[in-house]
């Protein structure tokens, strides 16, 4: 009777040569990226410890460097390298907005939209802007405020909409404390523009207020 051989180990790398990157676990792309492991801990262990430390890879990659300090074997080198893979996703994501001019769906506007601001340390208010097949014209962060408040234009956003003839529009921004819920100042806002707007006939489709790893959508509220 023959056994059957015994598999070599199949690591991440082989794992996506043989069924591609989206067959990963997060872990395992984690694991590709830091590339080799610390002393006695293998890079798959260093991988998993740092995923579980953090509970996401939204928390890992935007965690302050103070925080990888508490990790034993992780420096500032292993964050350096994370804080770079995070930089070039987010100019991936934003590269292929302007490019593409892609008809969104929900998913892909929170998706974008949560990796161009759940990092920023004051506020910005952010204005993608949409022909009449909601596919993207163009994207502009329009103000910038503090750590607490942005002072927003209602006026300069139609403005902004009539010079590229854009036919929708969906607004951002975020709320550096983490918290997503928005204020009253924010749903006062949002009123004020949709006024604007529609008066030069322009839908506002959603504003999504962006915190750390949590949004808020007036459209899913039933506010717009």
């Amino acid at each position: 009777m023959s056994r059957r051989k015994k598999k070599p180990w199949d690591g991440p790398r082989e794992k996506l040569q043989r069924s591609g990157a989206k067959s990963l676990t997060d872990v395992e792309l984690l694991a590709i990226f830091l590339r080799t492991g610390k002393q006695g801990v293998t890079v798959m262990e260093l991988a998993e410890k740092l995923y579980n430390h953090f509970g996401s890879l939204r928390g890992l990659l935007s965690a302050p460097l103070d925080r990888f300090q508490t990790i034993g074997g992780v420096g500032e080198a292993t964050y350096t390298q994370l804080r770079a893979i995070a930089e070039l996703g987010r100019r991936y994501s934003e590269s292929w907005i302007e490019e593409e001019k892609p008809l969104l769906s929900p998913d892909m506007t929170r998706e974008f939209l949560q990796g161009q601001l759940t990092d920023e340390e004051r506020e910005i208010f952010m204005v993608i802007f949409m022909d009449n097949q909601h596919r993207v014209i163009k994207h502009s962060r329009m103000f910038s405020g503090t750590l607490s408040h942005v002072e927003v234009h209602p006026r300069e956003i139609v403005r902004e909409a009539m010079k590229m003839n854009a036919a929708a529009v969906i607004l951002a921004h975020n709320h550096p404390s983490g918290h997503s819920e928005p204020s009253q100042a924010d749903k006062s806002i949002t009123e004020r523009i949709i006024k604007c707007c529609d008066f030069m006939d322009i839908r506002v489709l959603d504003h999504l207020v962006i915190g750390r790893g949590e949004y808020v959508s007036f459209a899913e509220r039933g506010w717009i």
